[in-house]
């Protein structure tokens, strides 16, 4: 069990930092439909967009990428590989709608059980609980194995495989199927998911200022 722990833990890291599998960055992303750059009533978010004005475009954002408007004032496009960047930004995107979703729902709903377990607990106290109680174990192994099976794919991909980041065949409600509603829905993800970041790290920093959760705060 400890070894399957140590395994799990070693691929949850490896999604966080840089290894040898990581290239430098050396060619544009793949060309994407242009498509992927229209939200709304037609309103261009690709190459015509720069989020620091006065400043000039970085070379490797061409507005192919979907959601590029060009903010990338460390510079990191222009030494990782694009496709590694783009991966972590959905990984992490994905992961903090989720939070955002379950730091919410703690305010106004309570599953069965979890007050008999770890009482009116919340956010990163809960966490704490979990850790104490072994629960947070079981999600570090599984998560882990999930990690081992993603980065076979990746690693694929930036040896030249044909996926495209983030995408791991799993559509069970075909959103694909029409390729202009996909390229939307695309975009939308991209933005959500960097809103969800923000508001996830802001819902951590006022629960440790305040000890209250995104709704109780207003109500309580």
């Amino acid at each position: 069990l400890r070894l399957g722990f140590f395994l799990a833990l070693a691929a949850s890291a490896s999604a966080f930092a840089p290894t040898s599998i990581l290239p430098r960055a050396g060619a544009r992303a793949a060309k994407q439909a242009t498509t992927m750059q229209l939200y709304g009533e037609g309103k261009l978010q690709g190459a015509t967009v720069n989020a620091i004005p006065k400043s000039e475009r970085p070379f490797m954002l061409d507005g192919t990428l979907v959601g590029d408007v060009g903010f990338d004032p460390l510079g990191f496009s222009e030494i990782i590989d694009l496709r590694w960047l783009r991966e972590a930004e959905l990984k992490h995107g994905r992961v903090c709608m989720l939070a955002a979703t379950g730091m919410i729902v703690q305010d106004v709903y309570q599953f069965p059980g979890v007050t008999k377990t770890f009482g009116n607990l919340k956010m990163t106290a809960l966490h704490d609980a979990a850790v104490k109680q072994g629960a947070m174990q079981q999600l570090l192994l599984w998560l882990g194995l999930l990690e081992i099976f993603g980065g076979v794919a990746i690693v694929q991909m930036l040896q030249g495989g044909d996926r495209q980041p983030g995408d791991f065949g799993f559509d069970p409600l075909g959103c694909a199927k029409n390729p202009e509603a996909f390229s939307r829905r695309q975009l939308v993800e991209i933005k959500n998911g960097r809103l969800a970041m923000i508001a996830t790290s802001g819902m951590l920093h006022h629960y440790f200022i305040t000890g209250k959760g995104p709704i109780s705060l207003f109500t309580s």
